[in-house]
């Protein structure tokens, strides 16, 4: 039974990204239903695969600074979802690369919290080591 005592580690470019406070991945594989005159659902066109996913992190991260650098020369890099300590989650590692940042959203700067910032991002090639 899993203790969900572990942690899961965010790199960017084999740096670590910390404080994060939320990475949201979606995959999509989408498919389009084929009719025909005789006949519904004779089958299926496979449309490509799609990878994007979101990270929100604190604004006194360096890696807010390296992320818009990276958003606003549109430098490609890979990111890296590893188990740091455990064995509770189903995979080990899930590898995205030839990443690129679509948009970036600062948050307003507020007296009595620290600033954040969402990146949204796409991922060419996926990898996963289970």
């Amino acid at each position: 039974m899993p203790d969900w005592n572990t942690r899961l580690e965010v790199l960017v470019d084999n740096k670590t990204v910390t404080p994060i406070d939320s990475f949201t991945p979606t995959f999509s594989t989408p498919h389009t239903v084929v009719h025909s005159i005789e006949a519904d659902n004779v089958g299926y066109v496979r449309q490509p695969q799609t990878f994007t996913f979101t990270m929100t992190i604190k604004a006194v991260s360096p890696a807010v600074a390296d992320l818009t650098e990276m958003a606003l020369t549109a430098k490609e890099f890979a990111l890296a979802l590893a188990e740091k300590k455990g064995t509770d989650w189903s995979f080990k590692s899930i590898k995205l690369s030839r990443c690129r940042v679509t948009s970036a959203s600062p948050s307003n700067v507020v007296i009595d919290g620290v600033p954040q910032a969402s990146f949204n991002c796409m991922a060419l090639q996926l990898n996963i080591e289970v």
